[in-house]
């Protein structure tokens, strides 16, 4: 049981670890021009979403708050932040 706890642990920092390497690269106009919180709230997000994924685990109650956090960015912020930057499709 402990490799399957393992096993999700290390796949929950990896996705808040990109999550945040994603955010932080990003510019900080690009959030509040799709109508989302500001880059430096989810820096801060997503900085305590890794670090209780890293101090906890990722089935009890803060870890699952932090890999709710983490999806949220990358399935909702993230590509709409990546689209903006991008520019219109032709």
């Amino acid at each position: 049981m402990s490799v399957i706890f393992l096993a999700i642990k290390v796949v929950a920092l990896g996705g808040a670890a990109f999550a945040l390497f994603h955010a932080a690269r990003q510019r900080k106009d690009a959030f509040t021009a799709v109508d989302k919180l500001t880059k430096p709230i989810w820096l801060g997000i997503l900085v305590a979403a890794f670090l209780a994924l890293l101090l906890f685990t990722p089935v009890g109650l803060l870890g699952i708050i932090a890999v709710v956090a983490v999806c949220v960015y990358l399935v909702d912020v993230r590509p709409r932040v990546d689209d903006v930057q991008r520019g219109p499709r032709r």
